[in-house]
């Protein structure tokens, strides 16, 4: 691995003749053209359609690469370590790894978040946002046109005691602009009543706790279906959520103190184990 000198600068070139600029970090080169996102290193390159790219790219920005490992596809993906942040191509690929095509960098946190954020911005078109769903949005492909740089760097909604508290995050409504979830639209959205103890008035917050909506669980049997677990209608979060709400963990992530090399190997073969203070041969 490679641990890259904490320098801030982002090193970008173009714009190319589809007018987006490419990217280098480390031994790794972005680039996109209307449809594609390419990414080289040393040993190798890959090819990931752009929207799928974008979104990755999104989700690993507007947390601060808080999850453990977040997967662009089965080839490309980083590795949290607070801190640092390890990139890494074919790291998990078994195809890759027997063909000596990995590589895996491990990159200043500051480095690589400045890079992907010039990226993000740089590659999302006007009208195309990378935390919506695909029904929710426009289109990633196409020539460079405009940006949407108030999607890729909104506010996230996150309450620092709970929803609904004064002086905290609102529930969502059309009036401040988040909408419920269309998968709810079935689903009551009454508020509870407050009933205080005498001295509690005004102390007492709550909010409305609803069953999974009836198109998830209208196959269950009516008395299974009213034993779903009650969950609660939040704020808009486009449904990207911290990594310790389990219920939204990827099915691809792996805490870094669980990952193992499966291949029995040593390690990567390309590029330098970090070390403290140094870069040294790995």
């Amino acid at each position: 691995m490679t641990t890259t000198d904490a320098a801030r600068t982002v090193i970008a070139g173009g714009p190319n003749q589809f007018g987006y600029h490419d990217y280098t970090l480390g031994e790794f080169h972005f680039s996109r053209d209307e449809y594609f996102a390419y990414v080289t290193w040393p040993t190798g390159r890959h090819v990931i359609s752009v929207d799928a790219f974008l979104r990755a790219l999104q989700r690993d920005v507007a947390w601060d690469f808080f999850y453990g490992i977040v997967n662009f596809d089965g080839v490309l993906g980083t590795v949290n370590h607070y801190g640092t942040v390890d990139l890494f191509a074919g790291r998990y690929n078994d195809a890759f790894r027997k063909a000596e095509l990995d590589h895996v960098e491990t990159i200043e946190t500051p480095a690589i978040r400045e890079t992907f954020k010039a990226m993000l911005a740089d590659w999302t078109n006007e009208g195309f946002d990378p935390f919506a769903s695909p029904e929710e949005t426009g289109s990633a492909f196409g020539l460079k046109h405009g940006d949407n740089i108030a999607a890729v760097t909104r506010h996230r909604v996150t309450a620092r005691r709970m929803v609904s508290v004064p002086g905290d995050e609102p529930l969502r409504s059309d009036e401040n602009g988040h909408p419920v979830n269309r998968m709810f639209a079935d689903v009551p959205q009454d508020e509870p009543e407050i009933e205080a103890a005498p001295g509690y008035a005004g102390q007492l917050a709550s909010f409305q706790s609803l069953r999974l909506p009836v198109a998830l669980c209208s196959h269950l049997e009516p008395e299974r279906r009213e034993r779903v677990p009650r969950i609660p209608v939040l704020p808009d979060d486009r449904g990207v959520h911290p990594a310790d709400r389990a219920r939204q963990r990827p099915g691809r992530m792996v805490r870094p103190a669980l990952r193992r090399d499966h291949l029995g190997r040593g390690g990567p073969r390309h590029g330098r184990q970090a070390r403290q203070g140094r870069d040294e041969a790995g």
